[in-house]
């Protein structure tokens, strides 16, 4: 894969807000490890191999084990997850493959079960950062790993 131009070169200010997006939304009082699983799975649907592969290093690092980060593909079917995850993990499928018809309102009760209504606007906006996320790199194929040094995520130790 090459890349085929670096969006933050090109438009540092925009990218800059972007970044400035994304670290208010992870101060939304969420925890961590939901945020990578969000990330995790949105960045799989959307097929952004880069942000896929930063968020993984970046569980790996904070200590989220190997194995649930196999199983977040298929969270549905794996006992690792629980019920705010589990939560969470829909409302971001529901967020990124939008139905033609909207969020369904089962959707939506589902998520507000186990978020309150802050929260539920805390992981919203998380979902539409790393979706945003997704598509700049995906638009551009930003390679995987080229941002490790930079980032830190050379300590995630993956072979």
């Amino acid at each position: 894969m090459t890349q085929r131009l670096n969006a933050m070169q090109q438009s540092p200010e925009l990218f800059k807000k972007l970044v400035e997006y994304s670290m208010l939304a992870a101060k939304g009082g969420l925890e961590g490890p939901l945020l990578h699983l969000l990330e995790i799975r949105a960045s799989q649907l959307n097929g952004c191999a880069f942000c896929l592969d930063m968020h993984i290093k970046q569980a790996k690092i904070h200590g989220e084990g190997e194995l649930r980060l196999h199983h977040v593909a298929i969270w549905r079917e794996s006992a690792l997850f629980n019920e705010r995850e589990r939560a969470a993990l829909a409302w971001t499928e529901v967020l990124t493959q939008l139905p033609a018809h909207g969020v369904p309102d089962a959707a939506y009760e589902a998520a507000r079960a186990q978020f309150s209504e802050e929260e539920l606007v805390a992981l919203t906006h998380n979902i539409m950062g790393i979706n945003a996320w997704n598509r700049l790199n995906v638009a551009f194929s930003t390679t995987p790993g080229s941002g490790d040094m930079a980032f830190g995520l050379d300590k995630a130790q993956f072979a």
